[in-house]
């Protein structure tokens, strides 16, 4: 029985365990489109209202369950609108299989102005994946799409892009070659560098561990907790890593609490962080330090950081094997001395307000198990920093890209890849404004997902900067739906809150009612936590002496 080169792609895509497709259905898909309505009953496709939503959903979906996420589009501008999750997911660490249509094969690159043709569009999906590949053939789909998948689960996680012309998706063929799943294959850490990094540690007298993105993407939480607890090192967790040790664990820190304990310590060992701030400078600089640096990205380990002992692999699998190098060491606890620490932390934070107050309730509204995707608004500026995450793949934020607008598609492939779970999504007006229209793709997929809206009619964070910078503010200014009557118009249950109090009633009724739901939070302007998340931001009151006292003794 002959197959067409739309069967072939869905085909391959069963055989890699693929259970949901994000995309919008256009004549260039249309037998991929096809395919999937045959394989339904495998594969879910979720249709959104925008194309940039199903890069955002595929990109949640992968952080969050841990599976690649997969969406698909149109070539062109259907590609075009889908970049904007494609940084995220290029910045976050996530493994997502972006699917482009492109326009007949006979006239790619020739500038004929067929529909949806753009110039060098496999150029713009390289600049933005680990690998790309481009079907000629519809024989040759299966193992495209095979390799896609050994891209994913190897090396760094980071996008991959394939693109499909339609004549080859609607080509017949006797039969193709289908191949099994791609294995995870991590990258192991040289045996002798890891020898040499537990050396080093076992001789510290005040070894600090600082995780980043890489140890949420690598699942490497417990692997940093055992040995963490070994060597009694606190553990600083950048805005991506946080959740992969607990936050309430006694050695735990946010890179706040990362300046208190940084200063102190003979030995610093990074573990999948890129150890830059947003400035492009180290986190931390000292002459007396040494420092380990453990990344699958060689790249991440080298300047303009300090020279140290550099390690690439999987981290993971590098922090067992240091781990299992240092042997039965015992240390005394340093619980006593991180406890001034972390109290330090909870002080600073708890002095921002309202922000602390509407973190504080977010924090009790939501089960240790569920996600938070917090958007660049203030109250989610405010969480990178001061909300605690207790599981990893629990927080969501869009890392260096910055990408105003995400949150929100973003949550609603969160809310499909995790339908038993309550999925909370903290968006601005500014942000939200950017794909409201999906609030369509909520109603209509029932999805277990409370968006709450903080709404003060303007571009604050904008405002703020205009201010400081200029004397004056221009351009920041919003025009906003009755969001009320916006959500009810997609059949959503709504609520519209003034306060903390307010919210965490609106947050629970939401969870019990379950579905949709579509909160919004009247506020005013908010002080600047900028001071709390960046250390190159002056302070508005100086610092407090260094709580930590006497830490490099014992």
């Amino acid at each position: 029985m002959s197959i067409t080169g739309g069967q072939a792609l869905v085909g391959q895509l069963r055989r890699e365990g693929v259970e949901v497709v994000f995309g919008i259905p256009g004549v260039q898909l249309d037998w991929a489109v096809d395919a999937l309505c045959e394989a339904a009953d495998d594969i879910r496709f979720i249709v959104p209202r925008h194309e940039q939503a199903t890069s955002y959903m595929a990109d949640g979906y992968a952080r969050t369950t841990g599976r690649e996420g997969v969406c698909m589009m149109v070539p062109g501008p259907g590609m075009l609108n889908a970049l904007a999750g494609l940084s995220t997911a290029w910045a976050c660490n996530s493994r997502v299989l972006f699917i482009s249509g492109q326009i007949p094969s006979p006239t790619i690159g020739k500038g004929y102005g067929m529909l949806h043709e753009i110039a060098d569009q496999s150029g713009i999906l390289k600049s933005l994946t680990k690998w790309h590949g481009i079907a000629r053939t519809p024989e040759e789909i299966p193992a495209l799409v095979h390799q896609a998948f050994v891209e994913l689960r190897s090396g760094r996680p980071r996008p991959v892009a394939l693109e499909f012309p339609p004549d080859v998706l609607q080509a017949k063929v006797d039969s193709v070659e289908f191949f099994d799943a791609a294995p995870f294959a991590p990258t192991p850490a040289d045996a002798g560098l890891v020898a040499q990094a537990a050396a080093l540690l076992a001789g510290a007298k005040f070894p600090v561990i600082h995780a980043g993105g890489g140890a949420t993407a690598g699942d490497a939480g417990a692997a940093l907790q055992a040995l963490a607890e070994k060597l009694q090192a606190p553990v600083s967790l950048t805005e991506g890593g946080r959740g992969a040790l607990p936050a309430r664990h006694p050695l735990a820190l946010t890179t706040l609490g990362g300046r208190c304990v940084l200063p102190q310590a003979d030995v610093v060992l990074v573990a999948g962080s890129r150890f830059l701030d947003a400035m492009a400078r180290p986190t931390h600089f000292s002459s007396s330090c040494q420092f380990i640096y453990l990344n699958v990205e060689p790249a991440d380990m080298g300047a303009p950081r300090q020279p140290g002992l550099a390690i690439e692999g999987d981290i993971r699998l590098g922090l067992d094997a240091i781990n299992e190098a240092l042997g039965d060491i015992e240390r005394p606890s340093r619980g006593a001395d991180i406890a001034k620490v972390k109290s330090w932390e909870a002080g600073q934070t708890q002095a921002i307000k309202p922000q602390s107050d509407y973190a504080d309730v977010l924090r009790t509204h939501i089960a240790d198990d569920a996600t938070l995707v917090s958007e660049l608004t203030q109250v989610g500026y405010f969480s990178s920093i001061a909300y605690p995450v207790h599981k990893a793949r629990t927080f969501v934020t869009p890392g260096y890209q910055g990408t105003l607008g995400y949150g929100f598609p973003t949550a609603l492939g969160v809310a499909v890849g995790a339908p038993d779970k309550r999925t909370v999504s903290i968006t601005g007006d500014g942000g939200f404004g950017w794909g409201l229209n999906d609030l369509a793709t909520a109603a209509k997929y029932n999805l277990n997902l409370t968006t709450v809206v903080f709404a003060d009619n303007r571009f604050g964070n904008v405002q703020r900067i205009q201010r400081r910078t200029f004397g004056r503010e221009f351009a920041v200014e919003l025009t906003n739906p009755d969001f009320q009557l916006l959500g009810k118009a997609f059949g959503l249950r709504t609520a519209q809150v003034c306060s903390p109090a307010e919210l965490a009633g609106a947050l629970e009724a939401a969870k019990k009612a379950g579905g949709p739901a579509l909160i919004e939070v009247q506020v005013g302007e908010m002080p600047s936590p900028w001071a709390l998340i960046h250390a190159f931001v002056p302070p508005v009151t100086p610092p407090p002496p260094n709580p930590l006292i006497d830490s490099k003794e014992g």
